[in-house]
């Protein structure tokens, strides 16, 4: 996740602080349950329970380092479930590296009173597979809708996505992960009261991308119910195993290692971190990730969008959606943020560096005399286009989806009014979070009604998405259906190459 996209976030979690202050927390008890691995104990507040730190799979350590995850060891007596558990390894303040290997815990929200057969959501978090947890977003408001939220933690980096052994989960040992998880919830969630036959998978940005890749997923199949995918369409963007096999070899040589002992024997501070394979220029680096989920692999066989259109998701209700201005937040990190706001020539020159041959076309279609700044046009280019993150790209995730099961489309487009330098952000990616994980009053309540009604029914209480381009908006000035393919220029995009 790029600086802006953590502000958001940070925006979320002020907004958790602020419920809490307000009176969420009152007279905390403990409260325990017996899991297969033993009994924890958690804590009870006024409007919902939390388990937190608990292991779903055995620390990834030593000569587990880029293998599939082993089950978790069982415990005596009762297991303090107050404090979560280790974020995984990834950059940090001054690019220090943060978090530990033994990093594979969960969290679950229940409300106060607990229940029986209560609908589960399963929430995989966001962070372009390099950074962030599970433990950064506190579910509380969701949980006391009646259902049972899991957060959790994933391998993340190299650590998560290295194809370097026959391992049946290289190149996607965060991908297994995840799944570990959903075994462990399949086994163990009916003790806080949840259904194992309801869940819900939903995640945002390397989330969302992750829930496209366990709709792909066969190993995934039965785990899951229902999918919510935040601002990660599915795509044909995860790099192929021939790619990334020598990206890993190139990788592994640049450490001075050709064998797997040896990088087994470095410490993690060595090895974590991006590579050669995140590009240097500022438009290149948003249309690459250092670290994807990989396909053509056991875990991952094809592109999430030709699984797609095989019927991977047939029976699976879908809720699948962006942000307006999902790009604003980027481009505010590359250029705003380093004290560089795009000029009217800086716009023309990086129109032309993405789309070659086509950029004529495209500054024909984007004129800049009709956006409020060049900084404005770029995003709003970018937006549109969206290689891996974008409006039109999402709007065939519906087309496809919509041909094998329900999917509700939606837009989110609240304007908060930030800014980076003189760049408005609008409704950037990330922005909906802190509606979803806090109280930013009606929206909020609205936004955590439709998810939760939708996880307990499998719809959210809109129409479903039937084609023409139509979709949900969602804004404190207008909860409505708009022309989503319009706004985006899609008919522009379609057929031209990313």
């Amino acid at each position: 996740m790029l600086a802006t996209a953590r502000l958001i976030l940070a925006a979320a979690l002020v907004a958790v602080v602020s419920a809490c202050s307000a009176g969420a927390v009152a007279s905390p008890r403990a409260d325990t349950v017996d899991v297969r691995q033993g009994m924890l104990r958690g804590v009870v507040f006024s409007d919902h329970r939390t388990f937190s730190g608990i292991p779903y799979a055995a620390p990834p350590v030593g000569n587990l380092r880029w293998r599939s995850p082993q089950p978790a060891a069982s415990w005596n007596g009762v297991r303090d479930a107050t404090v979560p558990g280790n974020s995984c390894p990834q950059s940090g303040p001054n690019g220090k590296m943060i978090g530990s290997e033994d990093c594979l815990y969960l969290n679950v929200t229940t409300p106060a009173q607990g229940g029986e057969g209560l609908p589960v959501m399963v929430w995989m978090h966001g962070g372009g597979f390099v950074s962030g947890t599970g433990n950064d977003y506190d579910p509380s408001r969701l949980a006391a809708q009646g259902v049972v939220v899991v957060t959790l933690n994933y391998r993340l980096g190299v650590l998560g996505f290295l194809l370097g052994n026959d391992d049946p989960a290289a190149g996607n040992y965060g991908l297994a992960d995840q799944q570990a998880a959903l075994r462990w919830v399949r086994d163990n969630i009916a003790a806080f009261g949840g259904s194992r036959d309801n869940v819900t998978l939903f995640g945002q940005s390397a989330g969302a991308f992750s829930v496209c890749a366990q709709l792909a997923s066969p190993q995934a199949r039965g785990l899951f119910h229902k999918s919510i995918i935040q601002s990660g369409p599915c795509t044909d963007s995860f790099v192929t195993a021939d790619v990334a096999r020598d990206r890993s070899v190139r990788w592994a040589a640049d450490r001075g290692c050709s064998t797997e002992d040896c990088l087994l024997a470095k410490p993690v501070d060595e090895i974590y971190g991006y590579d050669d394979a995140q590009v240097s220029t500022p438009l290149g680096r948003v249309r690459d990730l250092p670290w994807t989920p990989v396909t053509g692999t056991k875990v991952l066989p094809s592109q999430p969008v030709d699984a797609l259109k095989q019927g991977a998701a047939k029976g699976i209700p879908v809720i699948q959606g962006t942000t307006r201005d999902e790009m604003r937040s980027f481009v505010a990190d590359f250029y705003d943020g380093q004290g560089k706001p795009v000029t009217a020539d800086g716009y023309a020159a990086a129109v032309n560096q993405v789309f070659g041959a086509d950029a004529p076309a495209v500054l024909a279609e984007y004129p800049l005399d009709r956006y409020s700044s060049p900084g404005v046009a770029l995003s709003t280019v970018l937006t549109d286009w969206g290689q891996k993150v974008g409006s039109c790209p999402a709007l065939g995730t519906d087309e496809v989806l919509r041909q094998t099961t329900s999917v509700y489309a939606y837009e989110f487009a609240q304007d908060d009014g930030a800014r980076v330098g003189t760049l408005p952000l609008g409704a950037a990616h990330s922005s909906e979070l802190p509606y979803l994980f806090g109280n930013q009053g009606s929206l909020s309540d609205k936004m955590i009604g439709y998810w939760t009604t939708f996880a307990k029914t499998g719809d959210p209480g809109w129409p479903a998405y039937v084609g023409a381009g139509k979709v949900l908006s969602l804004g404190l000035d207008m909860i409505g259906e708009m022309d989503f393919a319009a706004s985006h220029h899609c008919s522009f995009w379609s057929g031209r190459s990313s």
